[in-house]
């Protein structure tokens, strides 16, 4: 798949190994999109047999997938996927920003399997349920979802929850902390949710304390919950809706528990003279 060789050149940290690569497949695959009649191959992915906007959903599932087909590298891609190398190409080609939550845009939107890795069921499926028709549509549905991270809990939880599944190796049921780390600076981040309240910026406690305190891996209850208390924490930086009888996974009690002694968030005795 490839990715498993670039985990430590994640987003964050530049993805300088990739961006060399990226312009040189972008140049090929723009030189490789023009047929014979001088026009790029988007236009049978930008319309229908009757030449239209909005081909139908036969007309639309074959030019998905002819469209697929142009953007695969036979040398190095399977039939039905897009490796590390072509996804970042077609990426750049929609103007995506790799090194944010764009990126988790795109791979929620197309349930990609894993990050820098495109199926050809999850490209068509994905473009298919979206309604968005020809190249532009696409660039504006994901301009649009991007802005939507911010302002639309829900959605947020859709690409927070995917990013887990598509962040971890196939074979494993947790994140390094590495990698869960990197991706919270991501997510918590503009264009993502910024997890962070007048008085405190919670995203930088919570990394502080995964540096002192945590060196476990990251399972998926673990990587959901975060999301649940950060919710919880923007709403209410008091903590007061934390207490010990929760249900609450053992790290965010320490979590608590170690704002509390840096004299953040509600203490014991503030309780108890209130």
């Amino acid at each position: 798949m490839g990715w498993k060789g670039v985990k430590n050149a994640l987003p964050t940290k530049g993805l300088s190994l990739w961006s060399s690569r990226r312009k040189a497949s972008r140049n090929n695959l723009v030189a490789e999109e023009k047929n014979q009649s001088g026009y790029s191959t988007h236009s049978v992915y930008f319309s229908g047999a009757s030449g239209t906007s909005t081909p139908t959903t036969s007309a639309l599932d074959t030019s998905l997938n002819q469209m697929f087909d142009k953007l695969r590298d036979d040398s190095k891609d399977e039939k039905n996927t897009l490796g590390l190398d072509t996804t970042m190409a077609y990426l750049g080609d929609l103007g995506v920003n790799i090194e944010n939550a764009e990126l988790l845009v795109v791979m929620e939107l197309l349930q990609a399997p894993s990050v820098g890795e495109i199926t050809r069921k999850g490209f068509v499926d994905g473009w298919k349920v979206s309604g968005a028709a020809t190249r532009q549509a696409h660039v504006s549905h994901i301009k649009s979802l991007v802005s939507s991270l911010s302002t639309d809990p829900a959605y947020f939880r859709k690409v927070y929850r995917h990013t887990f599944v598509a962040s971890k190796e196939p074979t494993q049921k947790a994140l390094n902390l590495e990698i869960a780390t990197v991706y919270w600076n991501v997510l918590f981040s503009p264009p993502g949710w910024e997890w962070k309240t007048k008085n405190q910026d919670w995203l930088q406690l919570w990394l502080k304390f995964l540096e002192e305190k945590w060196t476990r891996s990251v399972n998926r209850d673990m990587w959901n919950q975060i999301l649940e208390f950060a919710t919880k924490s923007m709403a209410d930086e008091s903590l007061s809706f934390w207490n010990e009888d929760g249900a609450w996974p053992s790290v965010i009690d320490d979590f608590v528990a170690w704002c509390k002694e840096r004299g953040i968030g509600k203490s014991e005795t503030m309780d108890l003279d209130a």
